[in-house]
């Protein structure tokens, strides 16, 4: 078994971005994930003059760009109903339309570049396998009916068509969701970026950002008219951050390839991702190279915003994951387990993503698992925030908005925990009782559901 991403194993190495730091840039990005590399592959396509630098600690797509499921999907962890209140119906539609739109936009992009990253546009099924999951599927559907988000009702029948998983009693199903190979996506962007004349600097650790200047963690600096953080997770570890973003862990499993007798058994011939209705959040799909890859939450919160290596390894999280997806798909009962891993996504306290530019610095993240699309969009809107483009992009719902910080410790390791935990019992209540879980409500205030 590998400790390591499946994407970091099924992607043909890409150059190493070597070579002297400059002094002095037009536009510094911290971080080589997503967000960094759509913002400046977005920025030079309307500049192609400026002098654009990202600095990456580790390599291209350390994070989550390069750990997650693989969901290019229009998703959003707020409700349409908490945007709206704030913002209004009409800006709120808008949005969601850019968030559909953009699944596209990542499609057509690496088409354009000549990106390899399978990208197949084949929607996202929520499964509903028991009463409860199926009424909450009901009620997405008519939710989503009241704001156009295309999602359907498919029944029994028709979900076990594309998926055939166990105890179906049918499915929430929403065609704006393609699948993607991660670290193939964040390495075909680099290749871009450099392309359209970047520089990209690996290893290299930023130890402050302000207003002007990076310092590095080695006492260099680097000063810029334009300074941009796009660090995830990773922000809660630079300082007067530390309480912006609490960085939680989501761990993965993959199967080795299956054979195409097995596939024709198991489905998802449109290389639809998959999910289901459970409190605690899972997810899958079909991999370029024929495997299921499967995921979900259950890891910690560790205190203080603590990231290290050896968390994103957790037998019981592991055990787990595979226990869950053995009762989905039992047709993977003997296939061996090749790879698990892990890694940190960024969790802003109101579970509100955000994006903004304000004195020459700029940022986004806080995706809540959903940012492989809403990176996309994040890099188009900082490009035309810092290169003063009036567009609709700039007035979304999200740009400028301002999460509270998250509460000291302990009381933070004590919130973010309880609520993985009330997660946890309300999906055992619900296996209990056959009934929606009171604690449903609970958990859907905690996590800014409603």
């Amino acid at each position: 078994m590998t400790l390591r991403p499946l994407w970091w194993d099924s992607a043909a190495p890409g150059p190493r971005h070597d070579g002297e730091v400059p002094q002095s840039v037009d536009v510094v990005i911290v971080g080589g994930g997503f967000t960094g590399l759509w913002s400046a592959y977005y920025l030079l396509e309307h500049r192609p003059d400026l002098n654009v630098l990202v600095l990456e600690a580790e390599h291209v797509g350390f994070g989550a760009s390069g750990r997650n499921g693989g969901w290019v999907s229009a998703l959003w962890p707020v409700s349409p109903e908490t945007i709206a209140a704030r913002h209004g119906r009409e800006a709120t539609l808008d949005f969601l339309a850019a968030l559909r739109e953009t699944v596209d936009e990542v499609g057509d992009r690496c088409a354009a570049e000549g990106i390899d990253a399978g990208f197949v546009k084949g929607g996202t099924l929520s499964l509903a396998r028991s009463p409860a999951q199926e009424q909450r599927a009901r009620a997405e559907v008519a939710h989503a009916d009241r704001w156009g988000l295309g999602t359907l009702w498919l029944d029994r029948d028709a979900t076990r068509d594309r998926l055939a998983a166990t105890a179906v009693r049918g499915s929430a199903y929403n065609p704006n969701c393609g699948r993607i190979h991660p670290r193939r996506l964040v390495d075909g962007l680099a290749a871009a970026v450099v392309r359209r004349g970047a520089l990209i600097r690996e290893g290299v650790r930023v130890g402050r950002i302000s207003r002007g200047v990076v310092a590095l963690e080695d006492g260099r600096l680097v000063s810029a008219r334009h300074v941009l953080r796009a660090t995830e997770a990773w922000t809660a570890q630079l300082p007067g951050h530390g309480r912006d973003i609490a960085p939680v862990y989501s761990l993965m499993v993959a199967t080795e390839p299956l054979s195409a007798e097995q596939w024709a058994d198991i489905g998802l011939d449109g290389r639809e991702v998959w999910s289901d209705q459970g409190h605690v959040i899972i997810y899958g799909q079909r991999t370029v190279d024929d495997r299921i890859a499967f995921g979900g939450r259950g890891a910690p919160y560790h205190f203080g915003s603590t990231i290290r290596p050896e968390f994103d390894q957790d037998s019981r999280v592991f055990a787990d994951l595979i226990r869950v997806l053995h009762q989905i798909l039992p047709q993977l009962a003997d296939v061996p387990i090749t790879h698990t891993w892990g890694g940190p996504l960024g969790i802003a306290r109101d579970w509100h993503p955000s994006v903004g530019y304000a004195d020459g610095v700029g940022w986004a993240g806080g995706y809540v698992g959903d940012g492989v699309a809403a990176t996309n969009l994040a890099g188009r809107t900082l490009a035309d925030l810092v290169l003063g483009r009036d567009t609709p992009l700039v007035r979304m719902p999200w740009v400028n908005h301002r999460s509270p910080r998250w509460e000291p410790e302990p009381l933070r390791w004590l919130g973010v925990n309880a609520g993985l935990r009330l997660a946890h019992l309300a999906d055992r209540e619900e296996r209990r009782t056959g009934a929606p879980a009171r604690l449903g409500a609970v958990l859907d205030r905690l996590t800014g559901g409603s």
